[in-house]
């Protein structure tokens, strides 16, 4: 489909997409050409495509179009991605970091792994898929350089715990790091907002330095991602 593409003002290796309707969507441009994920609409313009991406499928979209000021993620980073799960918003975070980053994906179940291994990772060299658990860092260690950003997405209790351990071993001075915070994975008998003021003091604790914390509703109920550098 043909349509026009204009860079997002404030984030490199993100685009607005103008329809032929009028109507604007989100997109990275495409580094697996006439690849698709998730089923997501693949656009051309002047030459190149671009995958549409989708705010109800994606933490890291929604967070876009709920007023993010601050995207860590940007062309030539490397990054530790930890939860990928089949690989929607980590696709599009190999989008942005293009040919010349990397992006080390650490997945605990086997099945989403295949299939991220399968659909995603065989089409992009610049994604390197770890089946491991993120709880246990150490264990992938080896496999793993220093990286300018950590995006953590995973339903574990101690959601901040997990990424502190990470930033620890992997994440360089002066870095930033992504949480997704599934309040109802930390406990579903408490206000959401209550889980993530939770979260933020473990990483304020641990000398993270809070840029902002975006609620996802409508697009993620009882979801938020808190940035932060360190």
């Amino acid at each position: 489909m043909e349509a026009s593409a204009k860079p997002h003002p404030k984030f490199s290796g993100i685009y607005w997409i103008r329809l032929k309707d009028g109507t604007r969507r989100l997109a990275t441009r495409n580094l697996a050409p006439g690849k698709s994920v998730y089923s997501e609409q693949l656009i051309s313009s002047k030459g190149l495509e671009y995958r549409i991406w989708d705010p109800y499928r994606s933490k890291l979209a929604a967070a876009i179009f709920k007023g993010l000021t601050s995207m860590p993620i940007q062309p030539r980073h490397t990054v530790l991605y930890l939860g990928s799960a089949s690989g929607t918003t980590a696709s599009h975070v190999s989008d942005v970091v293009g040919d010349e980053g990397h992006v080390y994906c650490v997945e605990f179940a086997p099945r989403p792994m295949r299939e991220f291994i399968n659909n995603v990772c065989l089409h992009r060299p610049n994604l390197t898929p770890i089946l491991e658990d993120a709880r246990l860092p150490k264990k992938y260690a080896m496999f793993v350089e220093r990286v300018n950003d950590i995006y953590c997405d995973i339903a574990q209790p101690e959601q901040a715990k997990i990424l502190v351990d990470n930033k620890e071993l992997f994440l360089i001075e002066n870095g930033w790091t992504i949480l997704a915070v599934k309040s109802q994975s930390i406990d579903v008998t408490r206000r959401p907002t209550e889980i993530y003021d939770q979260e933020a003091k473990v990483l304020r604790d641990h000398g993270f330095n809070i840029q902002e914390i975006i609620k996802l509703e409508p697009y993620d109920k009882a979801h938020a991602l808190i940035v932060s550098k360190t």
